[in-house]
């Protein structure tokens, strides 16, 4: 599995939710360690320093994370919030967020993992109550279970990322057709 944290979901609080892989079958965890919390945070651009995470921090991340996931698959599938996913979100949004700062080299965002999580659920909030609900998919890789913005043309879009899901499926589809296609006479 590719350890590469990455940002196709098209918002942060999707991208921070997909950080459970395959949560249907293989169910791969990119939050292992406290450094590859802190690394989530730095590559998704909402720091620029960190503090260290600790394993507590890396505890209230993914309870965070899950409830954000299940918050957004009762709102893409048009079902009531989950009361209790509700509640972990909430807490966390009402916590200090990631303040920035102007230096003399311009903007520094500074924080603790504390605050880094609570930026996340108030873009979570702002999302779930926002014009782009309607716009949130799941792909379509039986596989994948990330959640993304489909703002392209018509609304199309099936797939999270062409390089993760799209392609793979694309080339299973060929190679089926390829097998059960005749044999060109000669």
């Amino acid at each position: 599995m590719n350890l590469d944290h990455v940002f196709v979901c098209g918002h942060p609080a999707l991208d921070f939710a997909a950080t459970l892989r395959a949560r249907r079958s293989a169910r791969f965890e990119m939050f292992a360690t406290p450094d590859r919390l802190n690394a989530w945070y730095l590559e998704s651009g909402l720091v620029d320093t960190i503090t260290p995470a600790d394993e507590a921090d890396v505890r209230e991340a993914t309870t965070v994370r899950e409830a954000v996931y299940r918050l957004v698959t009762n709102r893409r599938l048009g079902e009531e919030f989950d009361r209790e996913a509700l509640a972990v979100v909430n807490g966390a949004a009402r916590k200090t967020p990631v303040t920035p700062q102007l230096t003399m080299a311009g903007r520094h965002n500074e924080a603790t993992p504390a605050q880094a999580l609570a930026t996340v659920a108030r873009q979570a909030v702002e999302l779930l109550s926002g014009p782009d609900v309607p716009l949130i998919k799941e792909c379509g890789n039986p596989e994948c279970t990330r959640v993304y913005i489909d703002r392209s043309r018509g609304m199309r879009r099936q797939w999270c990322g062409m390089e993760s899901c799209g392609n793979k499926i694309k080339a299973a589809a060929y190679r089926a057709r390829k097998k059960t296609a005749p044999a060109p006479a000669r």
